[in-house]
């Protein structure tokens, strides 16, 4: 299986995540991730650990645990998908339910976690799981402070649309902690590489 990496080279105008309406003429600087085929996603993000999806009491009770990359990554395949936000559009719509709908899929490819991560506090991505109806096939971490995504490169000023600091919209495929597939959207309200689809014939 060959795989993927996509790098943002072009200029183009930030576009809403509400609905995808190009709210400036911000020009989209050159990108590259820090991460590619073969990079140990582990030791790319060293010290960061992500914080999973539960109720408020639930973070409480844990004393505000943390997820070490490497009990979500070794000895695991897993497919993980990060997006800007939770209850923005294209992530509510699209993003989420493209995973939710293909995961009897991703347990035919023997993949042991398919896993969602935004800068988001566990809190508010929890309630927005339930929402969707997505817990019971989905994964949902926590990156509360975006120092995972700053770690692989995958940060994203989104100030114009009232967000601040989020994060690209983007999909891998990783094998023991080693990154095999990258797929990164050119717009944050683009949804044509990222999705589960894309990602099932590149497994």
């Amino acid at each position: 299986m060959a795989s993927t990496i996509l790098k943002r080279t072009s200029c183009s105008a930030m576009k809403s995540m509400a609905g995808g309406l190009r709210i400036g003429a911000t020009p989209f600087r050159a990108f590259a991730a820090k991460v590619e085929a073969g990079t140990d996603i582990v030791a790319a993000a060293p010290d960061v650990s992500l914080q999973k999806a539960r109720s408020w009491d639930d973070g409480v009770a844990s004393k505000f645990s943390t997820t070490p990359l490497k009990d979500i990554f070794r000895d695991r395949r897993v497919v993980i998908f990060g997006l800007p936000g939770a209850y923005t559009g294209v992530c509510s719509q699209q993003h989420v339910p493209s995973y939710k709908n293909n995961i009897d899929k991703f347990r035919d490819e023997k993949v042991d976690s398919v896993i969602c991560v935004a800068v988001n506090d566990p809190y508010v991505l929890n309630a927005w799981a339930e929402k969707l109806e997505a817990k019971d096939a989905i994964e949902f971490y926590g990156d509360f402070d975006g120092s995972f995504h700053k770690s692989l490169g995958l940060e994203k000023d989104l100030s114009a649309a009232l967000l601040g600091p989020r994060s690209h919209r983007w999909s891998a495929f990783v094998v023991d902690g080693k990154v095999k597939v990258l797929n990164v959207e050119e717009n944050p309200s683009d949804f044509k590489v990222s999705s589960a689809e894309h990602i099932l014939k590149q497994i």
